[in-house]
């Protein structure tokens, strides 16, 4: 590994991020954003899911363009760059390969020092990027973060010092859209079209169980199966159910995956006695837990943080941030660092 570096004026850290289908890489001097390039992979969509194998070759194909694109952006040079930040994991082991391999390529390249970043902690830290009009959280805080692979409350301490305090046993509560949309024959990925169908249709129309599940852990497998007896039910008796009432169907859907989060959310707050509560992760995108958090700020006087939409699904900045954080405490990786599909908060 590189010798510690000198504390430079100006922190330039470039962060990769590379854990599922998005191959991504930022630039942030001192906290700030200076460049954010994401290339999507749109080849899973006639799978209707991530192929992993495709996303690795994807990713191969896209790191070198998508890196130079963002330094070209950020207007520095590779010269100028402190240290290199990279999705360590979780997340697809072939995907996390190509990044970590580049990123420590590239590090031992220009002898500048490599920071080991995990994705989880990287969507609680996007809220300290520093964004105009957007307030960060103080610690401790509340965390949840909401992924296609990931539902987690977080007690969050310090910038790294974070506590799962509930999850879920199963399934991931983007899953839980993706595959409740793909029952009602909606394409991959089919959970932001669950929230744009919902915007336009009644909550309360259709009635879907809620799982009991103790603490504050969540389960969605049941919900995803209770979904699809009900769809199998109405279309036996009428094929044209879905169409008739797809709007109704997505906003009940919807609806009680929303009060599922928040039933959870509402508990967290109530045994730890904190009211900041942060959302990250990809399905903090979505509508409806967006205006549920708004309704729990005004209602319960909680101080609710919400990212900026680029900074909720799977993005570079969040990594860079996490690294920037790093690199003031100088906590720096060896080049015998290597990814992992599992890397537990």
């Amino acid at each position: 590994m590189p010798n510690k570096p000198q504390m430079a004026e100006d922190i330039y850290i470039l962060g990769i991020e590379s854990s599922c289908d998005d191959t991504a890489a930022a630039v942030l001097c001192n906290g700030k954003i200076r460049s954010n390039i994401v290339a999507t992979q749109k080849v899973h969509q006639q799978y209707g899911g991530v192929v992993p194998e495709l996303a690795s070759r994807a990713h191969q194909q896209n790191i070198v363009p998508v890196i130079h694109q963002a330094i070209a952006n950020a207007n520095i040079g590779k010269k100028d760059i402190s240290a290199i930040a990279f999705t360590r994991g979780p997340g697809l082991m072939g995907s996390l390969l190509v990044g970590t391999s580049f990123a420590k390529s590239l590090s031992m390249g220009l002898g500048i020092p490599l920071i080991e970043v995990n994705h989880m902690q990287a969507h609680i830290l996007a809220h300290f990027i520093e964004e105009d009009g957007f307030k960060k959280p103080e610690f401790p805080f509340l965390a949840m973060t909401i992924s296609g692979g990931h539902t987690q409350i977080v007690k969050v301490n310090d910038y790294f010092t974070m506590e799962v305090i509930g999850e879920t046993i199963d399934d991931a509560v983007g899953e839980a859209f993706d595959k409740s949309a793909k029952i009602l024959g909606l394409p991959y990925p089919g959970g932001p079209l669950i929230d744009k169908y919902a915007r336009e249709g009644d909550p309360k129309a259709f009635k879907f169980p809620k799982p009991k599940v103790g603490g504050l852990d969540f389960s969605f497998s049941g919900f995803k199966t209770a979904v699809l007896y009900f769809v199998e039910k109405q279309t036996k008796e009428d094929p044209d159910f879905i169409e008739k009432n797809l709007k109704d169907i997505c906003a009940s859907i919807q609806y009680t995956i929303v009060e599922i989060l928040m039933d959870k959310l509402k508990k967290a707050v109530k045994e730890t006695g904190i009211k900041q509560v942060a959302i990250g992760g990809g399905v903090s995108a979505n509508s409806g837990i967006r205006n549920a958090l708004y309704d729990a700020e005004r209602r319960y006087k909680w101080q609710c943080f919400i990212p900026k939409f680029e900074y909720t699904t799977d993005n570079a900045a969040m990594i860079a941030i996490a690294g920037h954080y790093k690199y003031l405490k100088q906590e720096f990786s060896d080049f015998s660092t290597t990814a992992q599909a599992r890397y537990k908060i």
